[in-house]
């Protein structure tokens, strides 16, 4: 049996094994980083989050002294990256480039091994991007009432355009038809990304599209094509003139807003998490940043972890709701 001595240093060491947990972090966190870290971008090279991913990442590896390199990752409507973070070790050298889209595929796919909303520690919110809705210069409508009021009075006549079965921008527009009793009245034209989707749209076969506004801005400013709303909560700066999907009958919050971030496994130790969305409010804030991204129509965030994981929950709920009310399925 252990003598009273034996148990007191026992239990002495037990509690400084606690206690010293924190500062172990802590002093894990001060070192970090001490070599390069990997940043999974789960996107084929050239797309629209490459631009601001390389400017944040150049500007955090000068902040903390050590590369952060981009290393693609597409696929599978970005659930080969997730789930390539999801599985690496915890300890801050492996982040994801995380989108808008992120929050879409949980609402297809029901037997994921992963759950975004658990399974990922979620950095910054760096910034988000208004979305407009656009339809080719010729069609008759000139605002989002006039399109509604179109496409009931010639149903089955109309094709939207999306960027991918499943992307956001299909299931947003599933969701402003049936908002307006209108889903059976308008073919979906579904394509690999937005580029392929403005010949088709400035050449009059495809008529309504949903994307980023500042993607499609040089295009709206050469006559080409036209906005007829804002599909965002707030309208923008690229367009202030120009009404939001609200400001023209629909409820509130319907429709997207695209955004941008980073995760990192979730199991990544909190103080380092918080060291990295610290650093990325300062990226979030510098001149060489902001210049380049608010041109472009960004608007610059550099969110707490809780305020983007808050986010992520919110979305990937109505999304899953969008689905599920609307019926809308993946297509080949």
């Amino acid at each position: 049996m252990e003598n009273h001595q034996s148990v007191l240093i026992r239990s002495a060491a037990a509690l400084a094994m606690i206690l010293s947990g924190p500062v172990l972090a802590q002093g894990a966190a001060d070192a970090y980083p001490s070599k390069p870290v990997s940043v999974i971008l789960p996107f084929p090279p050239g797309g629209p989050t490459e631009p601001e991913a390389r400017l944040e990442t150049k500007k955090i590896g000068e902040l903390l002294g050590q590369p952060f390199i981009l290393d693609f990752k597409p696929g599978a409507a970005t659930s080969i990256g997730a789930n390539y973070v999801i599985k690496s070790k915890p300890d801050g050298y492996t982040l994801l480039v995380t989108a808008a889209s992120l929050t879409v595929f949980p609402a297809f796919y029901e037997n994921l091994s992963f759950d975004i909303t658990k399974d990922l520690a979620y950095v910054s919110l760096m910034s988000k991007r208004p979305t407009a809705l656009l339809v080719t210069a010729s069609f008759p409508a000139k605002n989002f009432r006039e399109y509604i009021a179109y496409v009931k009075a010639n149903p089955g006549t109309v094709n939207m355009g999306t960027s991918g079965s499943g992307g956001v921008g299909h299931l947003a527009g599933a969701w402003i038809h049936s908002e307006t009793n209108t889903l059976n009245m308008v073919t979906f034209v579904h394509f690999k990304g937005t580029g392929p989707v403005f010949p088709e749209l400035i050449a009059g076969r495809i008529h309504v599209h949903p994307t980023s506004l500042a993607s499609a801005m040089p295009l709206i400013k050469a006559g080409k094509l036209r906005a007829i709303a804002i599909m965002s909560d707030e309208r923008s700066k690229l367009l202030p003139d120009l009404p939001t999907l609200q400001e023209q009958g629909l409820a509130p919050g319907v429709g997207y807003t695209t955004w941008q971030g980073f995760a990192a496994p979730v199991a990544t130790p909190v103080a380092i998490v918080n060291k990295l969305s610290e650093n990325f409010a300062r990226v979030a804030k510098a001149p060489e940043v902001v210049g380049p991204l608010e041109a472009d129509g960004a608007i610059m965030i550099g969110s707490s972890p809780e305020q983007f994981r808050q986010l992520i929950v919110r979305e990937v709920a109505a999304w899953k709701k969008v689905v599920k009310d609307t019926g809308i399925k993946l297509e080949d």
